[in-house]
C-alpha cells in the first residue's frame, strides 16, 4: 500500500496541479463518450489502452466482463440503465482480454470450486463455453482460451440488447455496440464486425453493431 499512498502524493503535489482546468470543469458534472463494460483484472487499464482522460470514459468492470440478462436487478444492469437513460450515451463497449482468469474458470470448474460466487456469476457466460464445445470440440486446449473468451464477448452483446433501454436505442438508432478483445502481451485490440463474421483490427472495425447483428454465438464457428 505505500507505493499506491506515494502514488496519491504524486497525484495531489504535481498531477493534478497541472491539469487544474479539467478536475475544475468535471467538479460540475461528466459527459463521457462511452460506457465500457470491461473484466477487472488489474492487467487491463482502459485509459492506457484508449489514451482517454478522466471523464472521458463511464466504467463498469466485473470478473470476465458479464451483462446479466434484464431482470437480474444487479450492478452491471443498473450502471448500464444509468448510462443511457441519465447519461444519454451513444455507445457501449464490452471489452474481454487475453489470459482471462474467469474464463479459465469456465473452461475448468474445478478452479473455482472453492468460489461459489464466482462460480454462479460465471453461469452468465456458460452459453459461451457450450457453443465452443459444439463448434470447437476438437481444438488443442491452448485454442480454447482465446476462443472462449471472444464467444464470451459476443454473447455479452447479446445479453445486452435484452435491457429495454439499449433495445429502444438500438431501434432508433441512437445507440451502438462495440466487442472487443485486448491482447496484453501485443497491445492489439480487435473489434468484433458482425456483417463480416470475423474479428478484425479496431481501425478497421467501422460503426458498431446493430439490433439485428449483435453477433449471436449460434454462429459459434466463427468465434
Amino acid at each position: 500500500m505505500n507505493r499506491i499512498i506515494q502514488g496519491i502524493h504524486q497525484f495531489q503535489r504535481k498531477v493534478f496541479p497541472a491539469h487544474r482546468d479539467l478536475f475544475n470543469s468535471l467538479a460540475h458534472g461528466q459527459r463521457p463518450e462511452a460506457l465500457f463494460i470491461a473484466c477487472s483484472d488489474s492487467r487491463v487499464s482502459l485509459e492506457w489502452i484508449t489514451q482517454c482522460r478522466p471523464g472521458d470514459l463511464f466504467v463498469c468492470r466485473n470478473a470476465g466482463n458479464v451483462v446479466p440478462p434484464h431482470g437480474q436487478t444487479d450492478a452491471v444492469s443498473a450502471t448500464i440503465e444509468y448510462a443511457i437513460s441519465a447519461l444519454k450515451l451513444k455507445h457501449i463497449v464490452v471489452c474481454g482480454h487475453s489470459d482471462c482468469g474467469a474464463m479459465k474458470g469456465l473452461l475448468n470448474p474445478t478452479a473455482v470450486s472453492g468460489m461459489p460466487d464466482v462460480k454462479n456469476w460465471l453461469c452468465y457466460a456458460d452459453p459461451a463455453r457450450r457453443a465452443l464445445e459444439i463448434a470447437h470440440h476438437d481444438l488443442p486446449p491452448g485454442e480454447n482460451l482465446p476462443l472462449l473468451t471472444k464467444l464470451n464477448i459476443r454473447l455479452q452483446l447479446d445479453h445486452l440488447s435484452t435491457h429495454p433501454q439499449v433495445l429502444s436505442g438500438l431501434r432508433e438508432g441512437s445507440l451502438e455496440l462495440h466487442g472487443w478483445y485486448y491482447q496484453i502481451e501485443t497491445g492489439e485490440v480487435q473489434a468484433w464486425n458482425a456483417a463480416e463474421k470475423r474479428w478484425v483490427g479496431v481501425n478497421e472495425s467501422g460503426p458498431g453493431v446493430g439490433l439485428m447483428n449483435a453477433g449471436s454465438v449460434q454462429g459459434a464457428r466463427h468465434a
